[in-house]
Protein backbone atom coordinates (compact mmCIF):
# COMPACT_ATOMS: atom_id res chain seq x y z
CA UNK A 1 0.00 0.00 0.00
CA UNK A 2 2.46 2.56 1.24
CA UNK A 3 4.30 1.89 -2.05
CA UNK A 4 2.11 2.46 -4.40
CA UNK A 5 0.82 5.76 -2.59
CA UNK A 6 4.95 7.10 -3.30
CA UNK A 7 4.99 6.17 -6.92
CA UNK A 8 1.42 7.63 -7.62
CA UNK A 9 2.49 10.66 -10.30
CA UNK A 10 4.72 8.41 -12.81
CA UNK A 11 5.83 4.98 -11.39
CA UNK A 12 2.99 2.93 -12.35
CA UNK A 13 3.80 4.12 -15.74
CA UNK A 14 7.17 3.66 -16.47
CA UNK A 15 8.63 0.61 -13.72
CA UNK A 16 5.98 -2.10 -15.64
CA UNK A 17 7.69 -0.90 -19.22
CA UNK A 18 11.47 -1.21 -17.99
CA UNK A 19 11.19 -4.88 -16.23
CA UNK A 20 9.89 -5.94 -19.06
CA UNK A 21 12.93 -5.25 -21.00
CA UNK A 22 15.63 -6.65 -18.64
CA UNK A 23 13.88 -9.81 -17.79
CA UNK A 24 14.23 -10.56 -21.82
CA UNK A 25 17.98 -9.57 -21.71
CA UNK A 26 18.98 -11.72 -18.45
CA UNK A 27 16.80 -14.37 -19.05
CA UNK A 28 18.82 -14.64 -22.70
CA UNK A 29 21.74 -14.37 -21.44
CA UNK A 30 20.99 -17.04 -18.05
CA UNK A 31 20.12 -19.59 -21.52
CA UNK A 32 23.17 -18.76 -22.76
CA UNK A 33 25.62 -19.83 -20.04
CA UNK A 34 23.47 -22.68 -19.01
CA UNK A 35 23.61 -24.21 -22.45
CA UNK A 36 27.63 -23.29 -22.32
CA UNK A 37 27.82 -25.55 -18.82
CA UNK A 38 25.86 -28.15 -19.97
CA UNK A 39 27.84 -28.43 -23.11
CA UNK A 40 31.42 -28.38 -21.19
CA UNK A 41 30.02 -31.16 -19.19
CA UNK A 42 28.69 -33.20 -21.92
CA UNK A 43 32.38 -33.15 -23.57
CA UNK A 44 34.32 -33.87 -20.45
CA UNK A 45 32.39 -36.91 -19.53
CA UNK A 46 30.54 -38.20 -22.30
CA UNK A 47 32.76 -41.41 -23.53
CA UNK A 48 34.78 -40.56 -26.91
CA UNK A 49 34.24 -42.31 -29.60
CA UNK A 50 37.14 -40.87 -31.72
CA UNK A 51 41.03 -41.63 -30.96
CA UNK A 52 43.53 -39.71 -31.86
CA UNK A 53 45.30 -40.77 -35.02
CA UNK A 54 48.70 -41.35 -33.28
CA UNK A 55 47.24 -43.24 -30.68
CA UNK A 56 47.99 -46.84 -30.70
CA UNK A 57 45.12 -49.36 -29.42
CA UNK A 58 44.39 -52.56 -31.22
CA UNK A 59 41.35 -53.17 -29.07
CA UNK A 60 39.72 -49.73 -29.69
CA UNK A 61 40.68 -49.83 -33.39
CA UNK A 62 39.25 -53.19 -36.36
CA UNK A 63 41.47 -54.57 -38.40
CA UNK A 64 38.88 -53.98 -40.86
CA UNK A 65 38.80 -50.39 -40.90
CA UNK A 66 42.60 -49.75 -41.37
CA UNK A 67 43.70 -48.21 -44.67
CA UNK A 68 44.13 -50.48 -47.68
CA UNK A 69 47.63 -50.49 -49.09
CA UNK A 70 48.39 -52.08 -52.25
CA UNK A 71 51.75 -53.71 -53.18
CA UNK A 72 53.21 -53.26 -56.61
CA UNK A 73 54.58 -56.91 -58.28
CA UNK A 74 57.96 -54.78 -58.79
CA UNK A 75 58.28 -53.27 -54.97
CA UNK A 76 62.08 -53.90 -53.78
CA UNK A 77 62.62 -56.65 -51.78
CA UNK A 78 64.65 -56.58 -48.64
CA UNK A 79 67.81 -58.27 -48.29
CA UNK A 80 67.89 -61.94 -46.93
CA UNK A 81 69.72 -60.73 -43.69
CA UNK A 82 73.21 -59.89 -42.43
CA UNK A 83 74.23 -62.79 -40.03
CA UNK A 84 77.26 -60.30 -39.36
CA UNK A 85 75.23 -57.78 -38.07
CA UNK A 86 75.83 -56.74 -33.82
CA UNK A 87 74.39 -53.76 -32.04
CA UNK A 88 77.68 -51.94 -33.10
CA UNK A 89 77.08 -52.15 -36.93
CA UNK A 90 73.49 -52.94 -37.43
CA UNK A 91 71.79 -50.57 -35.05
CA UNK A 92 72.30 -46.68 -34.54
CA UNK A 93 72.01 -46.21 -30.57
CA UNK A 94 72.66 -42.11 -31.33
CA UNK A 95 68.79 -42.61 -32.42
CA UNK A 96 68.16 -43.85 -28.63
CA UNK A 97 70.07 -40.86 -26.93
CA UNK A 98 70.01 -39.63 -23.31
CA UNK A 99 67.34 -39.51 -21.39
CA UNK A 100 67.22 -39.74 -17.05
CA UNK A 101 65.41 -42.59 -17.24
CA UNK A 102 67.66 -44.37 -19.69
CA UNK A 103 64.49 -46.41 -21.29
CA UNK A 104 64.36 -46.43 -24.89
CA UNK A 105 61.27 -45.27 -27.09
CA UNK A 106 59.28 -47.88 -29.23
CA UNK A 107 57.30 -46.51 -31.79
CA UNK A 108 54.62 -49.01 -33.33
CA UNK A 109 53.89 -48.40 -37.28
CA UNK A 110 50.05 -47.55 -37.40
CA UNK A 111 47.77 -50.50 -39.04
CA UNK A 112 47.66 -51.29 -42.56
CA UNK A 113 45.92 -53.77 -44.48
CA UNK A 114 49.15 -54.79 -47.18
CA UNK A 115 47.41 -56.60 -50.37
CA UNK A 116 48.99 -57.81 -53.59
CA UNK A 117 47.53 -56.15 -57.23
CA UNK A 118 44.96 -57.94 -57.51
CA UNK A 119 43.62 -58.02 -53.78
CA UNK A 120 45.09 -61.36 -51.73
CA UNK A 121 46.36 -60.45 -48.39
CA UNK A 122 49.85 -60.86 -47.31
CA UNK A 123 48.50 -63.40 -44.26
CA UNK A 124 45.88 -65.91 -44.61
CA UNK A 125 45.32 -65.12 -40.78
CA UNK A 126 45.81 -61.25 -40.67
CA UNK A 127 46.07 -60.03 -37.31
CA UNK A 128 46.14 -62.83 -34.60
CA UNK A 129 45.36 -62.57 -30.63
CA UNK A 130 48.75 -62.78 -30.16
CA UNK A 131 50.05 -60.54 -31.95
CA UNK A 132 47.33 -57.66 -30.57
CA UNK A 133 48.22 -58.50 -27.26
CA UNK A 134 51.56 -58.20 -27.67
CA UNK A 135 51.05 -54.77 -29.76
CA UNK A 136 49.07 -53.26 -26.91
CA UNK A 137 51.16 -54.44 -24.33
CA UNK A 138 54.09 -51.95 -25.87
CA UNK A 139 51.85 -49.39 -26.18
CA UNK A 140 50.55 -49.43 -22.61
CA UNK A 141 54.04 -49.52 -21.27
CA UNK A 142 56.84 -46.95 -20.29
CA UNK A 143 58.47 -47.82 -23.91
CA UNK A 144 56.29 -46.87 -26.02
CA UNK A 145 56.35 -43.37 -27.46
CA UNK A 146 54.07 -42.07 -30.31
CA UNK A 147 56.55 -39.07 -31.50
CA UNK A 148 58.15 -41.15 -34.32
CA UNK A 149 60.90 -38.57 -34.60
CA UNK A 150 61.86 -39.77 -30.64
CA UNK A 151 61.75 -43.44 -31.29
CA UNK A 152 64.75 -45.67 -30.83
CA UNK A 153 62.87 -48.61 -31.59
CA UNK A 154 60.40 -49.62 -34.37
CA UNK A 155 58.31 -52.39 -34.58
CA UNK A 156 55.68 -52.89 -37.75
CA UNK A 157 52.18 -53.59 -36.90
CA UNK A 158 52.92 -56.86 -39.81
CA UNK A 159 52.22 -59.64 -38.04
CA UNK A 160 55.11 -62.03 -38.79
CA UNK A 161 54.66 -64.83 -35.62
CA UNK A 162 53.53 -67.52 -37.72
CA UNK A 163 55.22 -67.94 -40.93
CA UNK A 164 53.36 -70.88 -42.05
CA UNK A 165 50.19 -67.61 -42.51
CA UNK A 166 52.66 -65.14 -44.29
CA UNK A 167 53.24 -65.02 -48.44
CA UNK A 168 57.22 -64.50 -48.13
CA UNK A 169 57.34 -62.11 -51.02
CA UNK A 170 54.95 -59.90 -50.05
CA UNK A 171 56.02 -59.78 -46.65
CA UNK A 172 58.89 -58.64 -47.49
CA UNK A 173 57.55 -55.99 -49.91
CA UNK A 174 55.42 -54.82 -47.10
CA UNK A 175 58.26 -54.46 -44.11
CA UNK A 176 60.04 -52.55 -47.07
CA UNK A 177 57.55 -49.89 -47.91
CA UNK A 178 57.52 -48.55 -44.23
CA UNK A 179 58.38 -44.97 -44.18
CA UNK A 180 61.36 -45.49 -41.73
CA UNK A 181 62.31 -48.83 -42.67
CA UNK A 182 65.90 -47.74 -43.89
CA UNK A 183 67.16 -51.10 -44.49
CA UNK A 184 65.68 -52.50 -41.78
CA UNK A 185 67.96 -50.59 -39.28
CA UNK A 186 66.41 -50.13 -35.50
CA UNK A 187 63.41 -52.07 -36.48
CA UNK A 188 62.37 -55.28 -34.44
CA UNK A 189 60.34 -58.49 -35.74
CA UNK A 190 58.64 -60.64 -33.31
CA UNK A 191 58.54 -64.33 -34.59
CA UNK A 192 57.52 -67.68 -32.91
CA UNK A 193 57.18 -70.24 -35.24
CA UNK A 194 59.89 -69.78 -38.09
CA UNK A 195 60.65 -72.27 -41.05
CA UNK A 196 57.92 -74.80 -42.82
CA UNK A 197 58.47 -77.48 -44.88
CA UNK A 198 60.19 -79.61 -45.49
CA UNK A 199 63.16 -77.69 -44.25
CA UNK A 200 62.11 -76.09 -41.01
CA UNK A 201 64.83 -73.44 -41.03
CA UNK A 202 65.45 -71.78 -37.61
CA UNK A 203 64.93 -67.92 -38.16
CA UNK A 204 62.10 -66.63 -39.85
CA UNK A 205 62.66 -66.62 -43.59
CA UNK A 206 61.17 -63.30 -44.70
CA UNK A 207 63.82 -60.79 -45.94
CA UNK A 208 63.80 -58.29 -43.38
CA UNK A 209 67.00 -56.52 -44.33
CA UNK A 210 69.09 -55.38 -40.93
CA UNK A 211 66.19 -55.51 -39.01
CA UNK A 212 66.37 -56.96 -35.35
CA UNK A 213 64.32 -60.59 -35.15
CA UNK A 214 63.30 -61.91 -31.73
CA UNK A 215 62.69 -65.19 -32.80
CA UNK A 216 61.21 -68.04 -31.11
CA UNK A 217 63.38 -70.92 -32.44
CA UNK A 218 66.91 -70.15 -32.89
CA UNK A 219 70.21 -72.51 -33.73
CA UNK A 220 73.58 -71.31 -33.17
CA UNK A 221 73.62 -71.30 -37.08
CA UNK A 222 71.20 -68.75 -37.51
CA UNK A 223 71.33 -66.63 -33.47
CA UNK A 224 73.18 -63.74 -33.96
CA UNK A 225 74.93 -63.52 -30.45
CA UNK A 226 74.38 -60.14 -28.72
CA UNK A 227 72.29 -58.59 -31.58
CA UNK A 228 68.74 -61.63 -32.14
CA UNK A 229 66.72 -62.49 -29.28
CA UNK A 230 65.91 -65.57 -28.37
CA UNK A 231 62.15 -65.78 -27.28
CA UNK A 232 60.00 -68.86 -26.46
CA UNK A 233 57.51 -70.36 -27.82
CA UNK A 234 54.06 -68.80 -26.78
CA UNK A 235 51.73 -71.33 -25.27
CA UNK A 236 47.82 -70.91 -26.07
CA UNK A 237 46.87 -72.94 -23.05
CA UNK A 238 48.83 -70.42 -21.08
CA UNK A 239 46.14 -68.02 -21.04
CA UNK A 240 42.75 -70.75 -21.39
CA UNK A 241 44.12 -73.24 -18.18
CA UNK A 242 45.13 -72.23 -14.99
CA UNK A 243 47.40 -74.15 -13.18
CA UNK A 244 47.56 -73.51 -9.18
CA UNK A 245 51.45 -73.46 -8.18
CA UNK A 246 52.43 -76.89 -6.55
CA UNK A 247 55.00 -76.65 -3.66
CA UNK A 248 58.45 -78.29 -4.66
CA UNK A 249 58.88 -81.76 -4.18
CA UNK A 250 58.76 -85.48 -4.82
CA UNK A 251 55.86 -86.25 -7.31
CA UNK A 252 54.15 -89.41 -8.54
CA UNK A 253 56.49 -90.05 -11.61
CA UNK A 254 59.97 -89.31 -12.00
CA UNK A 255 60.31 -88.59 -15.98
CA UNK A 256 57.05 -87.47 -17.91
CA UNK A 257 57.28 -87.12 -21.55
CA UNK A 258 53.84 -85.90 -22.94
CA UNK A 259 55.25 -84.69 -26.78
CA UNK A 260 53.12 -85.63 -29.61
CA UNK A 261 54.75 -86.43 -33.32
CA UNK A 262 58.15 -86.45 -31.96
CA UNK A 263 60.60 -88.88 -34.34
CA UNK A 264 60.07 -92.32 -34.20
CA UNK A 265 64.02 -93.19 -32.84
CA UNK A 266 63.15 -91.13 -30.24
CA UNK A 267 59.93 -92.68 -29.45
CA UNK A 268 61.69 -95.85 -29.72
CA UNK A 269 64.22 -94.52 -27.29
CA UNK A 270 61.92 -93.33 -24.80
CA UNK A 271 59.66 -96.98 -24.85
CA UNK A 272 63.19 -98.70 -23.78
CA UNK A 273 63.85 -96.40 -21.18
CA UNK A 274 60.22 -97.11 -20.27
CA UNK A 275 60.28 -100.96 -20.25
CA UNK A 276 63.51 -100.39 -17.76
CA UNK A 277 62.38 -98.17 -15.43
CA UNK A 278 58.61 -99.04 -15.08
CA UNK A 279 56.40 -96.78 -13.45
CA UNK A 280 58.99 -94.43 -12.96
CA UNK A 281 58.49 -92.89 -16.79
CA UNK A 282 55.37 -92.25 -18.07
CA UNK A 283 55.50 -91.87 -21.53
CA UNK A 284 52.50 -90.02 -23.40
CA UNK A 285 50.95 -89.81 -26.64
CA UNK A 286 48.42 -88.17 -28.85
CA UNK A 287 44.65 -89.74 -28.13
CA UNK A 288 43.83 -91.82 -31.53
CA UNK A 289 40.32 -91.59 -29.94
CA UNK A 290 39.11 -88.47 -29.57
CA UNK A 291 37.71 -86.59 -32.42
CA UNK A 292 40.27 -83.40 -33.48
CA UNK A 293 39.73 -79.82 -31.54
CA UNK A 294 40.57 -77.98 -28.49
CA UNK A 295 39.66 -81.10 -26.71
CA UNK A 296 41.76 -82.69 -28.18
CA UNK A 297 44.89 -80.82 -27.74
CA UNK A 298 43.90 -81.13 -23.94
CA UNK A 299 44.54 -84.44 -23.91
CA UNK A 300 47.31 -87.05 -23.58
CA UNK A 301 46.69 -91.40 -23.47
CA UNK A 302 49.62 -93.97 -22.77
CA UNK A 303 47.29 -97.34 -23.29
CA UNK A 304 43.71 -96.08 -23.34
CA UNK A 305 44.16 -94.28 -20.03
CA UNK A 306 43.47 -90.70 -20.91
CA UNK A 307 45.23 -88.02 -19.24
CA UNK A 308 44.23 -83.81 -18.65
CA UNK A 309 47.19 -82.06 -20.44
CA UNK A 310 48.90 -79.66 -19.41
CA UNK A 311 47.71 -80.80 -15.50
CA UNK A 312 49.11 -83.92 -15.21
CA UNK A 313 52.60 -82.51 -15.74
CA UNK A 314 52.32 -81.26 -12.38
CA UNK A 315 52.41 -85.03 -11.39
CA UNK A 316 56.14 -85.33 -12.24
CA UNK A 317 59.57 -84.29 -10.89
CA UNK A 318 60.96 -83.87 -14.62
CA UNK A 319 59.45 -83.39 -18.14
CA UNK A 320 61.09 -84.44 -21.44
CA UNK A 321 61.66 -81.35 -24.06
CA UNK A 322 62.34 -82.86 -27.20
CA UNK A 323 63.23 -81.15 -30.67
CA UNK A 324 60.82 -81.75 -33.41
CA UNK A 325 60.17 -80.48 -36.54
CA UNK A 326 61.18 -76.95 -35.05
CA UNK A 327 63.50 -76.53 -32.10
CA UNK A 328 61.51 -74.18 -30.28
CA UNK A 329 58.50 -75.89 -28.55
CA UNK A 330 55.52 -74.49 -26.89
CA UNK A 331 55.67 -77.55 -24.75
CA UNK A 332 58.38 -75.63 -22.74
CA UNK A 333 56.31 -73.13 -21.45
CA UNK A 334 54.02 -75.89 -20.33
CA UNK A 335 56.44 -77.70 -18.73
CA UNK A 336 57.64 -74.45 -16.44
CA UNK A 337 54.11 -73.47 -15.62
CA UNK A 338 53.66 -77.19 -14.25
CA UNK A 339 56.73 -76.32 -11.88
CA UNK A 340 58.28 -79.45 -13.58
CA UNK A 341 62.04 -79.59 -14.53
CA UNK A 342 62.61 -79.40 -18.45
CA UNK A 343 65.02 -81.59 -19.09
CA UNK A 344 66.07 -80.00 -23.31
CA UNK A 345 67.07 -82.54 -25.47
CA UNK A 346 67.54 -80.23 -29.01
CA UNK A 347 71.31 -79.86 -29.53
CA UNK A 348 72.42 -76.50 -31.37
CA UNK A 349 68.76 -74.87 -29.73
CA UNK A 350 69.36 -71.40 -28.18
CA UNK A 351 67.02 -70.95 -25.17
CA UNK A 352 64.68 -68.49 -24.70
CA UNK A 353 66.25 -65.09 -23.40
CA UNK A 354 69.55 -67.15 -22.04
CA UNK A 355 71.07 -64.05 -22.95
CA UNK A 356 70.40 -63.43 -19.31
CA UNK A 357 68.16 -66.31 -17.79
CA UNK A 358 70.48 -69.02 -16.25
CA UNK A 359 69.15 -71.92 -17.39
CA UNK A 360 71.42 -74.28 -15.18
CA UNK A 361 68.92 -72.95 -12.24
CA UNK A 362 65.67 -74.55 -13.84
CA UNK A 363 66.64 -76.99 -16.48
CA UNK A 364 68.58 -80.03 -17.21
CA UNK A 365 70.20 -79.47 -20.92
CA UNK A 366 71.30 -83.44 -21.94
CA UNK A 367 72.75 -83.96 -25.43
CA UNK A 368 70.63 -85.40 -28.02
CA UNK A 369 72.86 -88.68 -28.33
CA UNK A 370 72.75 -89.04 -23.86
CA UNK A 371 69.08 -89.82 -24.10
CA UNK A 372 69.34 -93.29 -23.60
CA UNK A 373 71.52 -92.28 -19.95
CA UNK A 374 68.63 -89.61 -19.20
CA UNK A 375 67.58 -91.81 -16.38
CA UNK A 376 70.73 -91.90 -14.96
CA UNK A 377 71.75 -88.48 -15.26
CA UNK A 378 68.73 -87.44 -13.48
CA UNK A 379 69.49 -90.05 -10.45
CA UNK A 380 72.64 -88.15 -10.06
CA UNK A 381 70.65 -84.81 -9.28
CA UNK A 382 70.18 -84.57 -5.11
CA UNK A 383 66.46 -84.12 -4.16
CA UNK A 384 66.82 -80.71 -2.50
CA UNK A 385 68.54 -79.19 -6.02
CA UNK A 386 65.20 -80.93 -8.14
CA UNK A 387 63.16 -78.93 -5.28
CA UNK A 388 65.02 -75.80 -6.13
CA UNK A 389 65.05 -76.46 -9.61
CA UNK A 390 61.15 -76.33 -9.67
CA UNK A 391 60.70 -73.84 -7.91
CA UNK A 392 62.86 -71.54 -10.51
CA UNK A 393 61.73 -72.70 -13.29
CA UNK A 394 57.85 -71.58 -12.08
CA UNK A 395 59.06 -68.69 -11.07
CA UNK A 396 60.47 -68.16 -14.70
CA UNK A 397 57.07 -68.88 -16.50
CA UNK A 398 55.63 -65.93 -13.55
CA UNK A 399 58.05 -64.03 -14.65
CA UNK A 400 59.31 -64.27 -18.66
CA UNK A 401 56.56 -66.83 -20.21
CA UNK A 402 53.48 -66.56 -18.78
CA UNK A 403 51.61 -63.90 -21.54
CA UNK A 404 52.71 -62.22 -24.67
CA UNK A 405 52.94 -58.87 -22.59
CA UNK A 406 55.75 -60.68 -20.02
CA UNK A 407 57.78 -61.80 -23.75
CA UNK A 408 57.03 -59.22 -25.12
CA UNK A 409 58.61 -56.44 -21.78
CA UNK A 410 61.28 -59.10 -21.24
CA UNK A 411 62.76 -58.67 -25.16
CA UNK A 412 62.51 -54.66 -24.49
CA UNK A 413 64.46 -54.94 -21.74
CA UNK A 414 66.76 -56.87 -22.83
CA UNK A 415 67.22 -54.57 -25.60
CA UNK A 416 67.70 -51.54 -23.65
CA UNK A 417 69.84 -53.01 -21.37
CA UNK A 418 72.26 -53.13 -24.27
CA UNK A 419 71.92 -49.57 -25.03
CA UNK A 420 72.27 -48.27 -21.49
CA UNK A 421 74.81 -51.32 -20.04
CA UNK A 422 75.41 -49.09 -17.37
CA UNK A 423 71.60 -48.95 -15.59
CA UNK A 424 70.88 -52.63 -17.13
CA UNK A 425 69.49 -55.37 -14.91
CA UNK A 426 72.08 -57.73 -12.55
CA UNK A 427 72.19 -61.16 -12.73
CA UNK A 428 70.35 -61.37 -9.61
CA UNK A 429 67.83 -58.86 -10.61
CA UNK A 430 67.08 -61.50 -13.70
CA UNK A 431 67.37 -65.13 -12.02
CA UNK A 432 66.64 -64.70 -8.41
CA UNK A 433 62.59 -65.04 -6.97
CA UNK A 434 62.27 -62.11 -5.02
CA UNK A 435 61.53 -62.63 -1.63
CA UNK A 436 62.88 -66.04 -1.91
CA UNK A 437 66.00 -67.52 0.58
CA UNK A 438 67.36 -70.61 -1.35
CA UNK A 439 67.48 -73.47 1.06
CA UNK A 440 70.61 -74.83 0.60
CA UNK A 441 73.02 -72.92 -1.01
CA UNK A 442 73.86 -69.26 -2.55
CA UNK A 443 75.40 -70.52 -5.41
CA UNK A 444 73.62 -70.32 -8.83
CA UNK A 445 75.22 -73.54 -9.72
CA UNK A 446 73.57 -75.15 -6.98
CA UNK A 447 76.54 -77.02 -5.77
CA UNK A 448 76.80 -77.89 -2.01
CA UNK A 449 78.73 -75.97 -0.23
CA UNK A 450 81.11 -78.40 1.71
CA UNK A 451 83.93 -77.86 3.73
CA UNK A 452 87.41 -78.71 2.57
CA UNK A 453 89.19 -82.00 3.46
CA UNK A 454 92.10 -80.71 3.16
CA UNK A 455 94.28 -77.47 3.22
CA UNK A 456 96.13 -76.01 0.35
CA UNK A 457 95.49 -76.48 -2.92
CA UNK A 458 95.40 -78.86 -5.77
CA UNK A 459 97.90 -78.24 -8.95
CA UNK A 460 96.17 -79.97 -11.87
CA UNK A 461 98.69 -79.88 -14.79
CA UNK A 462 97.28 -80.39 -18.70
CA UNK A 463 99.97 -82.00 -20.63
CA UNK A 464 99.82 -84.29 -23.77
CA UNK A 465 103.73 -84.54 -24.92
CA UNK A 466 105.75 -81.57 -24.36
CA UNK A 467 107.97 -83.69 -20.90
CA UNK A 468 110.67 -81.37 -20.83
CA UNK A 469 108.68 -78.35 -20.51
CA UNK A 470 106.07 -80.30 -18.06
CA UNK A 471 108.73 -81.36 -15.67
CA UNK A 472 110.32 -77.92 -15.44
CA UNK A 473 106.53 -77.05 -14.50
CA UNK A 474 106.43 -79.39 -11.88
CA UNK A 475 109.52 -78.44 -10.10
CA UNK A 476 108.66 -75.14 -10.16
CA UNK A 477 105.03 -75.93 -8.74
CA UNK A 478 106.66 -78.42 -6.10
CA UNK A 479 108.34 -74.96 -3.88
CA UNK A 480 105.00 -73.67 -3.18
CA UNK A 481 104.27 -74.46 0.87
CA UNK A 482 100.96 -74.50 0.17
CA UNK A 483 100.86 -77.18 -2.62
CA UNK A 484 98.85 -80.71 -1.27
CA UNK A 485 98.81 -82.36 -4.32
CA UNK A 486 100.00 -82.18 -8.02
CA UNK A 487 98.01 -83.85 -10.70
CA UNK A 488 99.24 -84.51 -13.83
CA UNK A 489 96.13 -85.11 -16.67
CA UNK A 490 97.87 -87.20 -19.51
CA UNK A 491 96.03 -86.27 -23.21
CA UNK A 492 97.74 -88.26 -25.02
CA UNK A 493 96.20 -91.30 -25.90
CA UNK A 494 98.62 -92.81 -28.36
CA UNK A 495 101.94 -92.82 -25.97
CA UNK A 496 102.15 -93.99 -22.67
CA UNK A 497 103.77 -91.36 -19.77
CA UNK A 498 107.37 -91.79 -18.90
CA UNK A 499 108.39 -93.75 -16.41
CA UNK A 500 107.97 -93.27 -12.64
CA UNK A 501 111.74 -93.15 -12.17
CA UNK A 502 112.28 -90.21 -14.73
CA UNK A 503 109.73 -87.90 -13.08
CA UNK A 504 110.99 -85.37 -10.54
CA UNK A 505 111.32 -85.42 -7.09
CA UNK A 506 108.96 -83.56 -5.03
CA UNK A 507 107.47 -83.60 -1.86
CA UNK A 508 104.49 -83.41 -2.14
CA UNK A 509 101.97 -86.08 -4.06
CA UNK A 510 102.19 -86.77 -7.59
CA UNK A 511 99.50 -88.79 -9.24
CA UNK A 512 99.27 -89.48 -13.40
CA UNK A 513 95.40 -89.55 -15.02
CA UNK A 514 95.26 -91.21 -18.16
CA UNK A 515 92.39 -89.44 -20.34
CA UNK A 516 90.39 -91.20 -23.04
CA UNK A 517 89.67 -88.43 -24.70
CA UNK A 518 91.93 -85.87 -25.72
CA UNK A 519 90.12 -82.83 -24.68
CA UNK A 520 90.80 -79.50 -23.11
CA UNK A 521 87.85 -79.51 -20.27
CA UNK A 522 89.83 -82.66 -18.98
CA UNK A 523 91.91 -80.48 -16.66
CA UNK A 524 88.12 -79.48 -15.12
CA UNK A 525 87.00 -82.84 -14.40
CA UNK A 526 85.77 -83.41 -11.01
CA UNK A 527 88.51 -86.13 -10.26
CA UNK A 528 88.33 -88.15 -7.05
CA UNK A 529 92.00 -87.63 -6.37
CA UNK A 530 91.45 -83.90 -5.72
CA UNK A 531 91.07 -82.99 -2.27
CA UNK A 532 90.91 -79.83 -1.28
CA UNK A 533 88.87 -77.12 -2.56
CA UNK A 534 91.01 -74.40 -4.43
CA UNK A 535 92.17 -76.46 -7.39
CA UNK A 536 95.01 -74.38 -9.61
CA UNK A 537 94.73 -75.58 -13.53
CA UNK A 538 97.54 -74.84 -15.03
CA UNK A 539 99.12 -75.88 -19.08
CA UNK A 540 102.75 -78.02 -19.04
CA UNK A 541 104.42 -75.03 -20.79
CA UNK A 542 103.64 -72.30 -18.30
CA UNK A 543 107.19 -71.65 -16.78
CA UNK A 544 107.29 -68.11 -16.23
CA UNK A 545 105.51 -67.99 -13.16
CA UNK A 546 107.22 -68.31 -9.47
CA UNK A 547 106.36 -70.27 -6.43
CA UNK A 548 106.12 -67.02 -4.91
CA UNK A 549 103.62 -65.18 -7.22
CA UNK A 550 101.93 -68.64 -7.12
CA UNK A 551 101.79 -68.65 -3.16
CA UNK A 552 100.66 -65.18 -2.93
CA UNK A 553 97.69 -65.80 -5.41
CA UNK A 554 96.51 -68.85 -3.23
CA UNK A 555 96.58 -66.63 -0.11
CA UNK A 556 94.35 -64.09 -1.46
CA UNK A 557 92.07 -66.77 -2.89
CA UNK A 558 91.70 -67.89 0.86
CA UNK A 559 91.18 -64.53 1.91
CA UNK A 560 88.21 -63.44 -0.45
CA UNK A 561 86.87 -66.82 -2.21
CA UNK A 562 84.99 -64.92 -4.28
CA UNK A 563 87.53 -62.76 -6.02
CA UNK A 564 88.40 -63.38 -9.59
CA UNK A 565 92.27 -64.40 -10.24
CA UNK A 566 93.09 -65.07 -14.19
CA UNK A 567 89.43 -67.62 -13.91
CA UNK A 568 88.42 -68.11 -10.75
CA UNK A 569 84.35 -69.41 -10.33
CA UNK A 570 82.65 -67.29 -7.99
CA UNK A 571 82.08 -68.42 -4.68
CA UNK A 572 82.41 -72.52 -5.27
CA UNK A 573 83.60 -75.27 -4.30
CA UNK A 574 87.10 -76.85 -5.70
CA UNK A 575 87.38 -73.41 -7.45
CA UNK A 576 90.17 -73.15 -10.28
CA UNK A 577 92.60 -71.01 -10.73
CA UNK A 578 93.55 -71.00 -14.34
CA UNK A 579 96.56 -70.53 -16.01
CA UNK A 580 96.42 -71.31 -19.70
CA UNK A 581 98.56 -71.25 -22.40
CA UNK A 582 99.02 -68.24 -25.10
CA UNK A 583 98.37 -70.98 -28.06
CA UNK A 584 95.00 -71.79 -26.57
Amino acid sequence: MCASGKYSSRGPALIPRMKTKHRIYYITLFSVVLLGLIATGMFQFWPHSIESTADWGLDRRSVHDAPLIRLPVSNPIPERGDLSCRMHTCFDVYRCGYNPKNRIKVYIYPLQRFVDEVGVPISSTGLSREYNNLLSAISDSEFYTDDVTRACLFVPSIDVLNQNSLRIRETAQALAMLPRWDKGMNHLLFNMLPGGPPDYNTALDVPRDRALLAGGGFSTWTYRQGYDVSIPVYSPLSADVELPERQPGPRRYFILSSQTAIHREYRAELERLKEENGEALLLLDKCSNLSQGVASARKRCYKGQVFDYPQILQESSFCVVLRGARLGQATLSDVLQAGCVPVILADSYILPFSEVLDWKRASVVIPEEKLPEMYTILKSIPHRQVEEMQRQARWFWDAYFSSMKAIGMTTLQIINDRIYPYAACTYEQWNNPPLVKWSSVNSPLFLPLIPPRSPGFTAVVLTYDRIESLFRVITEISKVPSLAKLLVVWNNQNKSPPEDSLWPKIAAPLKVVRTKENKLSNRFFPYDEIETEAVLAIDDDIIMLTSDELQFGYEVRERIPCISLGYLSHCQPKAFLLIQSKYF
